[in-house]
């Protein structure tokens, strides 16, 4: 089986961004990282997400915020940030806190700062299929591994386990829009095995640690796998139980080292993009 590294794809994704800050009236853009609170798994991408843009040559700044901020004040100061002419994009990340409305603050960010696809016009954008939208950083990250690859897309069976509004539903469109065949799966699905095994492109983001395994994989099939879960023994896992698949798979992404490297790689593109469009405005 062959192991589908991230590394090799965030390489070439970075070469896209040099060539986009090279162009001329592009600026060197900033990323705003809003955090709330102190969560691990929000410190861990953030800790990701710095350490590209600064090996990609962007820059990025840190907004925290107490995990307790009212909901009013994190609405006025996220409305600072939004309309603060030196940040070119913006990355939430979620889930908030239950007091702040998460839905409010989808509808106040600028969809041109954007940067993961949480504003409804972007949303809408992406499942109309026009690209002046920014995906969802994870969702996109699964095609940029399978076109680095070049693993062949179009017409290909493509099972994805998972409906969220982060990679499922709108991996999904982009899947589709590359003339994908498409299925979604979820935890009500009947044979849910059945609907996995007939996949020659298998995506697991159901976020449950080493959930599908070889009875899950046809013969052949590449396997990507989205899932960053701590497994019994307190180590990192994704949603595959990645060793029982060598036999089956013809190639997986591994965790860590996989997915994840991507999404932060996507995330520098979508803010060269940002950049590059400002300069087109002005």
């Amino acid at each position: 089986m062959q192991v589908l590294k991230g590394a090799e794809v965030s390489a070439k994704i970075r070469e896209q961004v040099q060539a986009i800050l090279a162009e001329p009236g592009v600026k060197v853009p900033r990323l705003a990282i809003v955090r709330v609170g102190e969560r691990p798994d929000d410190l861990s991408y953030e800790r990701g997400a710095l350490k590209k843009m600064e090996a990609f040559g962007l820059l990025a700044q840190v907004y925290a915020f107490p995990a307790d901020i009212s909901d009013q004040d994190f609405k006025a100061a996220f409305q600072d940030i939004n309309e603060d002419p030196e940040v070119t994009g913006i990355l939430l990340l979620r889930p908030l806190p239950g007091q702040i409305c998460e839905r409010d603050i989808e509808k106040m960010i600028s969809p041109e700062k954007d940067l993961d696809g949480i504003s409804p016009i972007n949303i809408a954008k992406v499942f109309a299929g026009d690209e002046s939208g920014f995906a969802p950083c994870t969702a996109e990250a699964v095609v940029e591994v399978l076109k680095a690859n070049e693993i062949p897309i179009a017409g290909k069976r493509v099972t994805i386990v998972g409906r969220s509004m982060v990679v499922g539903k709108p991996l999904s469109m982009l899947m589709l829009k590359e003339h994908a065949t498409v299925t979604v799966c979820h935890t009500r699905t009947k044979d849910l095995e059945g609907a996995c095994r007939n996949a020659e492109i298998l995506v697991a983001a159901a976020g449950r640690a080493k959930m599908l395994d070889a009875r899950f994989v046809s013969e052949g099939a590449v396997v990507v796998d989205v899932g960053i879960n701590v497994d019994e023994n307190g180590k990192l896992c994704g949603d595959v139980d990645f060793d029982s698949i060598l036999e089956t798979a013809s190639m997986a992404t591994p965790v860590p080292g996989g997915v994840g490297t991507v999404t932060t790689a996507v995330l520098a593109k979508h803010l060269a993009e940002a950049a590059k469009r400002k300069s087109e405005k002005h």
